[in-house]
């Protein structure tokens, strides 16, 4: 038996990196998974792929900017329509610019907050009356490492995901009447396209480019390496599961040690 056998859950940004292996492990596990991105081709691959492995009603793509409330309505829709119910949802989807604060401009600066900020918001919102009406279950924020303390040139990622931990704990307390968990996973350097573009350009030397990054996190967090995607997603299904019946409204840190202090050896 798996750990989330009846479970429907909700996956953004699920089409590749981190979304991509929460929702390889969440299936494995005995999960129904409701796949939700821009990147469509990605998207329907993978819960086409989902579907050989684990049984056609494994894996649904749809369509969802999470910027957008009327997109995830019909997300939203799509998914019941699909499964009957909502009782999981993983708030993954995000994106990263590197800026010092004085020189990001306004557009910049909102189109971080639309989707990291307003879509986690979008995602309590809308999808949290579904897993009420479910019967309770639960609710995993990204947040970040960034979220725990400052970085320079990333003021205005680290600015979303510390409001994530805030809206993470608001709805703790306020959805907890309806059996719902609200928890917070917090990455530090994660080995997927996010913190290595070149894994997208292939004009790029991205093995030369993830060796650079390599050294540099072998330098700075006392694990000596870069995390995998699939450790934080089985992070995700420790706080999607009974495993983690007693604790909402947290933030869990995976990032090698990296936020313990300053390691002078």
């Amino acid at each position: 038996m798996g750990k989330l056998d009846g479970r429907v859950v909700f996956i953004t940004g699920g089409a590749r990196g981190q979304g991509e292996q929460e929702a390889r492990l969440f299936v494995a596990e005995g999960a129904r998974v409701v796949i939700a991105d821009v990147l469509d081709e990605q998207g329907e691959a993978l819960a086409q792929e989902l579907g050989k492995q684990a049984g056609e009603d494994a894996a649904r793509f749809v369509h969802l900017d999470v910027s957008r409330e009327e997109e995830w309505v019909a997300a939203v829709r799509a998914a019941k329509d699909a499964f009957g119910k909502i009782d999981g949802l993983v708030n993954n989807a995000g994106i990263l610019r590197f800026n010092a604060l004085v020189d990001t401009p306004l557009d910049e600066f909102m189109q971080v907050v639309q989707v990291n900020q307003v879509g986690c918001f979008l995602g309590i919102k809308t999808v949290a009356p579904e897993i009420g009406a479910a019967g309770g279950g639960t609710i995993v924020n990204t947040a970040s490492y960034t979220a725990m303390t400052g970085m320079s040139a990333v003021g205005t990622y680290a600015a979303t995901k510390h409001a994530i931990l805030g809206l993470t704990r608001v709805a703790s307390m306020e959805l907890a009447h309806l059996k719902i968990r609200v928890n917070a996973v917090c990455p530090g350097a994660i080995d997927t396209a996010m913190s290595n573009p070149a894994q997208l350009d292939p004009t790029a030397d991205a093995s030369e480019t993830s060796a650079a990054l390599g050294e540099l996190y072998r330098k700075l967090v006392p694990l000596g390496r870069v995390g995998r995607p699939e450790e934080v997603a089985a992070l995700a299904l420790f706080l999607s599961t009974e495993d983690s019946s007693y604790i909402t409204g947290q933030p869990f840190v995976i990032d090698g040690g990296w936020l313990a202090g300053v390691s002078l050896f």
